[in-house]
């Protein structure tokens, strides 16, 4: 997600709304604005991947449950 401001002189600044970083500024069009968010790499939301998928692998991995022992009787 992106937050767009408009700038006195009509451009356009850009800033990620997970890591608060200013994306792009001075920019004329829509195109653009897109173009440069495309290619933005958010290490924040990287991050929050990453640890997300890992709750869920440990989530699954509880959900599993292990072969009972058999005693001897």
């Amino acid at each position: 997600m992106y937050s767009h401001t408009q700038n006195d002189n009509g451009t356009y600044n850009t800033r990620c709304l997970d890591c608060f970083m200013t994306i792009a500024s001075s920019i004329e069009t829509a195109e653009e604005l897109d173009l440069r968010e495309s290619r933005h790499f958010c290490p924040e939301k990287v991050l929050s991947e990453l640890l997300a998928q890992g709750k869920s692998i440990e989530a699954h991995s509880h959900s599993i449950k292990a072969p009972s022992a058999q005693l001897p009787s």
